[in-house]
């Protein structure tokens, strides 16, 4: 019996902690946040005539190059392809990276928070109030445990599936109707930990497949922001306030064949 018990504290203690550190990040988000949240303050260089859109690299500042801060690797290859990767400007009211520019007719803000990935959300919402953007106009970008390397997928609103900087997203903007592209990271192998591996840079091989992931989800991105969404939002009395996308569990899951063939060479090495 002795066994048992000892395993059933080890859950309790591990429960425990995990729902402190979940209370405490939620405390931390709404401390920062104040009462800053949706208060519009519409920059200069904002087009208010033309939709605009809000697309959010989730990472952690200062380890941009790290499994878990892919997303700000997605959004800097977003600024290239666009031209205006020399804009990047430090914005001390949103707490961010910020660059303005256009896709087409729309006015699209790009933000890489510099606040810590479980208290990003603080961020995101300060840009939406500033820019005045809806939270269903927000695309977030971060990185997928649960889909390996090479894999990419849009997902269309709904939990943050143990996503720190998604839940921290979803608890300040007070709905998950935020769109996002999930970018797979894979799981580590063998005895390596969750945590580990996520704040590990990528190797020289999975670097390999990384950048033809960034060139996909960039066309992704843009085919995203090109196209402007016909269907309603659909309310739910179990989600927060503005209520979850009727198609929140429709996804739209895409790899090139480049990505394959980089994808399927690093499993046949990892496998040798």
């Amino acid at each position: 019996m002795k066994p048992y018990r000892y395993f059933s504290l080890f859950l309790k203690q591990l429960f425990n902690l995990v729902t402190m550190r979940r209370f405490l990040a939620r405390a931390v988000n709404r401390v920062l946040l104040g009462e800053l949240l949706f208060t519009t303050r519409m920059g200069a260089e904002i087009n208010t005539q033309a939709s605009r859109r809000l697309v959010v690299g989730l990472g952690n500042p200062g380890m941009e190059n790290s499994r878990h801060s892919v997303g700000m690797a997605v959004l800097g290859a977003l600024a290239t392809r666009l031209g205006v990767a020399e804009r990047w400007r430090g914005d001390k009211y949103v707490s961010g990276e910020v660059i303005v520019s256009a896709v087409q007719d729309t006015q699209v803000v790009l933000l890489r928070p510099r606040l810590l990935m479980n208290i990003n959300g603080v961020s995101v919402a300060k840009a939406a109030g500033k820019y005045g953007i809806e939270p269903e106009d927000i695309l977030l970008v971060h990185d997928e445990l649960d889909k390996p390397l090479g894999k990419i997928a849009i997902k269309h609103g709904g939990s943050a599936r143990g996503h720190n900087g998604v839940r921290s997203c979803v608890d300040c903007l007070q709905t998950d109707v935020m769109k996002r592209l999930r970018v797979g990271i894979g799981r580590p192998s063998g005895k390596a930990s969750v945590e580990r591996h996520v704040l590990q840079r990528f190797s020289a091989e999975e670097q390999k497949v990384l950048d033809a992931v960034l060139v996909h989800s960039v066309d992704l991105l843009l085919s995203q922001l090109s196209r402007r969404e016909s269907s309603p939002v659909c309310q739910s009395p179990s989600s927060p306030a503005g209520g979850r996308h009727k198609s929140q569990n429709m996804k739209a899951t895409s790899d090139s064949p480049a990505v394959r063939a980089e994808a399927s060479e690093l499993k046949q090495k990892e496998k040798s």
